[in-house]
């Protein structure tokens, strides 16, 4: 039998847009569909002009069109939405501020929505990472920890909340800044982590001079202006203390799981008790502690702590919670922060097997007894 535009369109709702997550047929992208004999000819509409992400789509649809029978070659070109198309979308994915509750909730700042991931149903888990003190290679644990749970199959996105210190998007080796449809931001992916930063906003040599209120309504957009769905994990990379934005992000996700960076310098194990003990008085549960730079390997083998020895468990035994993972310092974790190549990538190596370890010990040993459903609501 002859393919019908039909069979091309069921061809095409199992292709996704890479940066939506959702079928093409279903955002309404598939436009016009003319089969000619072998031949099949598709229309794709992008969200925005330039979207960066074309080739993809392009190579997509005609890999789906090419797998029906018959069919040897396939033609695809490109229109773009309309701005009423665009404000079409965003509504149907990010919710309408005028929907009731339970029907299309919306979580959008500037339309005066409420953060999804504060909401009691949410299935997402909320991991803060924090530190007491700078220099203790926070991000580098946080960025490698996302990369570690996403290659466990998890839908994993990660918010730089380290507004004057931002250095996720580098680690990640993110190389293009969010998408916007219609005010709506979509965060680019890497190594199968979404992320936001203001390093998408601001140059690597500009300095971010903002105080409290600033700062406060920066990441309310981070948790509601950016389309985030509705992800098995959402990373909070902190900054360092217990400044404005650790207490502003306890009130918007107060679920969150708070776990604490430290070395095993005793110095920097009291400092970093002071970040659980504000973790405790804002009302939020430290999960776990995480020593990083615990020991060097010399080319001989030879172990050397360099930074002293039992700062991390020490910690953990005043908070009476697990130490989940002792890092060891290898060049390696540096080179790959630098380069956007988290070492997690790899779990064969030495380091990368630490943060393999690291994630199913948080994804299982450490995964809430008490589950939330999104589909279950309170009335």
């Amino acid at each position: 039998m002859p393919v019908t535009e039909a069979d091309v369109v069921d061809a095409l709702r199992p292709v996704q847009d890479p940066e939506l997550r959702r079928s093409i047929v279903d955002l309404e992208m598939v436009r016009t569909i003319r089969v000619a004999g072998s031949h099949v000819d598709v229309q794709i509409a992008l969200t925005v002009p330039g979207c960066p992400l074309k080739a993809e789509i392009s190579g997509s649809v005609s890999a789906a069109v090419a797998t029906l029978g018959g069919i040897d070659t396939v033609g695809v070109d490109f229109t773009v939405m309309t701005d009423e198309e665009r404000e079409t979308l965003r509504l149907g994915l990010h919710g309408d501020p005028a929907a009731s509750a339970g029907t299309n909730p919306a979580h959008g700042h500037a339309e005066g929505r409420a953060i999804p991931f504060a909401e009691a149903n949410s299935s997402t888990r909320v991991l803060l990472i924090a530190s007491g003190k700078g220099g203790v290679g926070k991000s580098s644990v946080t960025t490698n920890l996302a990369v570690a749970l996403s290659a466990r199959g998890r839908d994993v996105a990660l918010v730089d909340a380290d507004v004057w210190g931002f250095s996720i998007p580098r680690m990640l080796g993110v190389s293009r800044p969010p998408t916007v449809i219609d005010d709506m931001l979509i965060p680019p992916e890497a190594h199968g982590v979404r992320c936001i930063s203001m390093g998408f906003f601001a140059d690597e040599d500009q300095p971010v001079i903002w105080r409290g209120p600033m700062l406060h309504k920066a990441l309310e957009q981070f948790l509601t202006d950016v389309y985030w769905d509705e992800p098995d994990y959402l990373l909070v990379d902190l900054p360092p203390g217990t400044g404005d934005i650790s207490i502003s992000l306890a009130g918007f996700l107060p679920t969150a799981e708070m776990y604490v960076v430290t070395t095993p310098q005793p110095v920097a194990q009291r400092v970093a008790q002071r970040a659980a003990f504000m973790a405790e008085k804002v009302h939020l549960k430290v999960h776990g502690v995480i020593e990083n730079m615990s020991w060097f390997t010399g080319d001989d083998g030879t172990t050397y702590e360099l930074f002293g020895a039992g700062g991390g468990a020490e910690l953990a035994e005043l908070l009476e919670v697990p130490l989940i993972a002792q890092v060891p310092f290898v060049p390696s974790l540096r080179e790959g922060a630098d380069t956007g190549l988290p070492v997690a990538v790899d779990a064969s190596t030495e380091i990368g097997a630490v943060f393999a370890e690291m994630a199913r010990v948080v994804d299982v040993d450490l995964r809430p007894t008490k589950r939330r459903h999104r589909e279950l609501r309170i009335i």
